[in-house]
């Protein structure tokens, strides 16, 4: 699984003009899922994603994580994230899973984090074409792959 996590005052989806997610402060997560992805990567990234320091203590430094500011979560399916543009100019999206895999990991991704965080993930809409709307706070954008784990 990939994912780009942005840290966020505010964020929104909407799907044929109507809100479907939205949340205040905290993490905007784009989440794509490969074709060799399972549970496992899942569990890591949303264990990764609720202990992540991204967030200013009383000295401004990024020493909090999501739980410790008590923030908000959007998770965003985003089969992009999975291109391969190695060769030539149009991206090959063969790295992606399918609707039959990709669905319930995604949606195993978002109960995973609802239970890491102890609050809602709020979501777009699977497969949808959703417009993202959303305020980047720093900015802080961060990239993580469950295939690329530091030891």
């Amino acid at each position: 699984m990939r994912i780009v996590i942005q840290r966020v005052s505010e964020a929104r989806v909407e799907v044929e003009g109507q809100a479907v997610g939205e949340i205040g402060r905290g993490l905007l997560v784009l989440v794509g899922v490969g074709r060799d992805d399972t549970e496992d990567d899942a569990r890591y990234l949303a264990r990764k994603i609720a202990a992540l320091r991204i967030f200013a203590d009383e000295a401004g430094t990024m020493n909090r994580s999501l739980v410790d500011v008590g923030g908000d979560v959007l998770c965003v399916s985003q089969f992009t994230l999975m291109a391969s543009t190695r060769k030539g100019c149009r991206p090959s999206w063969q790295g992606a899973a399918g609707h039959e895999l990709a669905v319930p990991l995604y949606e195993r991704f978002c109960a995973l984090i609802e239970a890491e965080t102890g609050c809602p993930a709020a979501r777009g809409r699977f497969g949808a074409d959703m417009q993202v709307s959303l305020t980047n706070d720093g900015p802080v954008t961060l990239v993580l792959d469950s295939k690329h784990r530091g030891a």
